[in-house]
């Protein structure tokens, strides 16, 4: 394989353009959600800093499928405030609105607080790293199965419990390998968008290959920020027989928990 795309994006005024590495494994025109997630996280806890700073929440709608396109990107307040504040940043291709994220921010002081006590998950050695198999039947004929590049190549992957390719509950790690933005420094709330789309994933409460569970929607809430590059999610999925799941995911770094994700799903047949 050629050397890969040094970012996941490049900015150029407000047109973001998707390289390789932002593709999605269920169209070779789509992005993956963390593509788009990371990106703007990273526009909203930018966004005329203030007081108002700490994103304790992020609320992503995926209101179609985000193109492997340039894209314009426009960001505002919704709602001021110097202790609460509302954030939107969106995707449009051309004049049509592909993705949108709302952010919560708030204000954030150092108080003398008891600091509760906190249940690391430990990140596995190097020799426990993988790269997860979105692809694992030989005559897969969904376009994915033919595609080389994507964001499963901007992501370094250990396993702390469960298996990708099995159905159930699964903890892993991940870490970005590129930049989100080039020329830009991946932020800590980017590191933690980035893995939290991959909750329903990780945690597959249905075989791979039979069915689809796709997440039209991604909410984080965080109470602090990751420190380190690995961010970690502890995902379980529910799926119900009339088509429809939840997908949850506590967000966790080498200390300790950070926060929890939650996506909605579309459950079908393929």
């Amino acid at each position: 394989m050629s050397a890969l795309p040094e970012s996941i994006f490049h900015r150029d005024g407000h047109t973001v353009v998707p390289t390789e590495l932002a593709r999605g494994p269920w169209s070779p025109n789509a992005q993956h959600g963390s593509a788009p997630a990371s990106l703007l996280a990273g526009e909203i806890e930018r966004w005329e800093p203030g007081p108002a700073h700490f994103v304790a929440r992020i609320t992503m709608e995926l209101l179609r499928p985000v193109p492997l396109a340039p894209l314009t990107l426009r960001t505002e307040t919704i709602r001021p405030g110097k202790r609460v504040q509302w954030v939107q940043a969106s995707l449009l291709d051309g004049d049509t609105e592909v993705a949108r994220a709302t952010g919560l921010r708030l204000r954030s002081e150092e108080l003398e607080l008891p600091v509760p006590p906190r249940a690391p998950l430990h990140i596995p050695d190097a020799d426990k790293s993988q790269r997860f198999d979105l692809f694992p039947a030989e005559n897969d004929e969904r376009p994915s199965a033919r595609l080389g590049v994507g964001f499963w190549l901007a992501v370094d992957v250990r396993m702390a419990r469960g298996s990708w390719m099995e159905t159930g509950p699964g903890a892993v790690w991940f870490r970005l390998r590129q930049p989100v933005v080039a020329g830009e420094e991946v932020s800590p709330l980017q590191r933690a968008a980035a893995a939290a789309d991959f909750g329903n994933g990780v945690s597959a409460a249905l075989e791979r290959g039979r069915y689809l569970f796709i997440n039209p929607d991604l909410t984080i809430y965080l109470h602090r920020l990751p420190v380190g590059e690995w961010v970690a999610i502890d995902a379980i999925t529910h799926a119900e027989s009339h088509g429809v799941g939840v997908a949850e995911s506590v967000l966790l770094d080498d200390g300790g928990r950070i926060g929890r994700s939650v996506q909605a799903l579309l459950v079908d047949r393929l």
